[in-house]
């Protein structure tokens, strides 16, 4: 069987994926990876030791051990992913408090220098006006926006040309002043003019399935915006000049999307495309996709 033949509204949410959650193919090839250990650590408790001779082991090395999972790339739409997929529960683990003390503690002891690295990020992105003006080119001011997985909302465009700004993250951080902060429970019959899902699903086990709760809150007028990293391994693979073999390690972005992949898991959520464009930023260091779609009229 090469292709999932269910519906992606009801997508079976297993351990170990077995087939691509973006188009649904099950042509896969794997490569072996480890999990990073700071995310080993936070999600599942998964602390590093090292092997001695007082473990008293005949057929295994001594060494620092490391956590093994598989690298997948999907032969049909290109998409490259973690083969675990991390359950509710656990991603709570991984995102709750995120980038706090805690966490920040515990990633520095596995990554140093990170602090000071955690302390830039805080300060917010650098090109919100290039999205802001990317958005405006398929809709007007003034907007009523739900941000989904928003964090503290300093991220959030057009803060101070909108009807209201709603926050949805499922962390705990303080909002920013013009923002509110709402539960999925305050989110039920609530439309918005926009949703934005920036930097969200590469970091969601099952991307769909976040895809659909966002439907949820849209009219058909609604545009929904999405930014996704484009991956510097994704480009080389496009150009033939990496492997997906060369992902040798899985931290918090689990899906690494090329363009073909995004398409088709919009296209399987029922939403159609309205806007694509690629976006280089940090002087070139790093490369977005940015998306805006609508509900599809014929679903």
């Amino acid at each position: 069987m090469k292709q999932l033949n269910q519906s992606f509204e009801k997508l079976p949410k297993d351990r170990i994926a077995d087939f691509c959650i973006c188009c649904g193919s099950k042509k896969l090839k794997n490569s072996p990876a480890v999990l990073m250990p700071f995310v080993a650590e936070r999600v599942f408790n998964w602390k590093q030791i090292k092997i001695d001779k007082t473990w008293g082991l005949n057929t295994i090395q001594n060494g620092q051990t490391y956590s093994i999972c598989n690298t997948l790339l999907c032969s049909k739409c290109n998409f490259v992913f973690l083969d675990i997929r991390f359950s509710d529960k656990e991603l709570s683990n991984l995102y709750n408090n995120y980038r706090g003390v805690k966490y920040t503690k515990l990633r520095e002891k596995y990554e140093k220098n990170y602090e000071k690295r955690n302390r830039d990020l805080i300060k917010g992105i650098t090109y919100l006006d290039e999205v802001e003006k990317f958005i405006l080119k398929n809709t007007k001011l003034p907007l009523s926006i739900l941000d989904w997985g928003g964090d503290t909302g300093k991220n959030t465009p057009f803060k101070n040309h909108s009807k209201k700004i709603h926050i949805y993250d499922v962390g705990n951080s303080k909002t920013v002043n013009g923002t509110i902060k709402v539960s999925k429970s305050n989110l039920k019959n609530r439309k918005y003019d926009l949703i934005v899902c920036s930097n969200v699903l590469e970091h969601v086990s099952y991307p769909s399935e976040t895809l659909f709760d966002i439907k949820k809150n849209m009219s058909l007028k609604s545009l929904l915006y999405i930014e996704l990293p484009y991956e510097k391994l994704i480009i080389e693979i496009e150009n033939k000049k990496k492997s997906y073999e060369d992902k040798k390690h899985w931290h918090e972005h689990v899906n690494f999307f090329s363009k073909k992949s995004i398409l088709k898991l919009l296209k399987k959520c029922k939403l159609k495309l309205v806007d694509f464009r690629k976006l280089d930023v940090a002087e070139g260091n790093f490369s977005l996709m940015q998306i805006v779609c609508r509900k599809d009229f014929d679903q």
